[in-house]
């Protein structure tokens, strides 16, 4: 016992020791920039990519690894209740109410990791990164002063994966029929900041013989209840819209191929309502919600201790979320990417009022861990948070975000996607 105890308490201590002290550059730029022309991405592409890539990895211990992946199995869980539904989509508009055959693919977990362990920051349904990190897994050197391993898969087997996460999307569907044809879809995606990332998509499914697409939606058109890209029939859409119930104009075509099952999307409004709504993590941090919903006692431990207190923002609690202001993030209800969200110590008495009028939640304020990094030969701290890419509630792939600043952003020198080694 005492044996299991001290191991424990090295290997924790040994990963925060390696993020705050350990200085490596664990990326291989060069085997990396072979890596991504193998993928015959154009070169101004490939400039851009530098930006997305940290040149260092962050190190969870197996104490952590193991938090996260029971964190995951609860929210599963507890999701795939018919209880929790039934709140969940409540306060979903009338698409999400559409049944679902899929799981969704590319969830992501986003964590804060303290002395107590991963807490959940939030949950998002088309979270990227996922090809760019298992591209930057090919071109990982040892660090010098630490034995770690990926969680995970190599990249080779990771991207296979992704290819039978699709696979299985349309077979759970389709059944037996032939996958021929993905089309990526997002507004204009070409100018996206991500667009790498398609390309990589685009040449992962290719090599894989599935026919790929990278689409406008208002370039769809639905023909005698077939989705086409011009001549070109599709399948399966893999969804990066932010548009979460595809109420924009431009949305249109392919809201009614979902409505009219001529196409398999995937993540769809249904995920989105479950899982990435920010006021469906007031339900599962709350006890009395939970065993509401018939969780069970180990999976509400689980999630009391690591979601942290989440509340609705209303006018009747108005006056002690702005007393409690300085403890408490505050994020729109169906945001993304940090758009529109606060932290309470920096909102002003405007700000407060336009959170007052929106549809916000209040979140108990977890500050990111930090990560020692060379920047221009000068020891800095960056913030980061890590990022659990998941399908059908398991893990496929860690990744950390390195950044500087309220919320992750691309714009910190130094900082992007890490990958992330569990310190032995």
């Amino acid at each position: 016992m005492n044996d299991k105890k001290v191991c424990k308490t090295n290997c924790d201590s040994a990963a925060d020791l390696l993020n705050r002290a350990c200085f490596c550059k664990t990326l291989n730029r060069a085997e990396l920039l072979v890596s991504l022309q193998a993928q015959a991405l154009p070169a101004e592409v490939l400039q851009h990519l530098e930006q997305l890539f940290s040149h260092t990895a962050v190190f969870i211990s197996p104490t952590q690894w193991q938090q996260l992946q029971r964190l995951v199995h609860a929210i599963t869980r507890v999701t795939a209740l018919s209880a929790y539904q039934q709140a969940a989509l409540a306060k979903a508009p009338a698409i999400a109410q559409h049944a679902s055959t899929v799981s969704g693919v590319f969830m992501g977990f986003d964590f804060h990791l303290n002395e107590s362990g991963p807490q959940v920051i939030e949950i998002n349904t088309n979270a990227g990164g996922g090809f760019l990190n298992a591209i930057l897994l090919s071109a990982q050197t040892a660090c010098c002063n630490a034995a770690g391993t990926f969680p995970q898969l190599l990249q080779p087997q990771v991207e296979s994966e992704f290819v039978a996460m699709f696979k299985r999307e349309w077979q759970l569907a389709r059944g037996d029929q032939t996958l021929r044809c993905i089309a990526l879809v997002d507004e204009n995606p070409s100018a996206q900041f991500l667009y790498p990332e398609f390309l990589l998509a685009q040449s992962v499914f290719e090599r894989a013989g599935i026919k790929t697409l990278i689409v406008d939606p208002r370039e769809l058109s639905l023909v005698d209840g077939k989705l086409f890209y011009q001549q070109q029939m599709i399948d399966l859409v893999y969804n990066r819209l932010t548009d979460f119930s595809l109420t924009q104009p431009g949305n249109a075509v392919l809201r009614s191929a979902y409505e009219n099952n001529a196409i398999v999307l995937t993540p769809n409004p249904r995920h989105h309502a479950l899982y990435a709504d920010k006021r469906n993590l007031v339900l599962l941090s709350d006890e009395t919600n939970l065993r509401e919903f018939g969780t069970s006692g180990d999976d509400i431990k689980t999630l009391l201790a690591g979601i942290p207190r989440t509340q609705l923002v209303s006018a009747d609690n108005a006056e002690h979320l702005w007393q409690e202001r300085k403890h408490l993030f505050f994020k729109p209800a169906t945001g993304y990417g940090s758009k529109a969200a606060y932290r309470g110590d920096k909102i002003t008495k405007r700000v407060w009022d336009e959170i007052l009028q929106g549809d916000y939640v209040a979140q108990q304020q977890i500050p990111p861990s930090e990560r020692g990094i060379l920047v221009d030969e000068q020891e800095i701290a960056l913030k980061m948070d890590i990022r659990a890419y998941v399908y059908a509630g398991e893990i496929q792939l860690l990744a950390a975000r390195l950044y500087q600043g309220q919320t992750t952003n691309f714009r910190t020198q130094g900082g992007g996607f890490a990958p992330v080694f569990v310190a032995e």
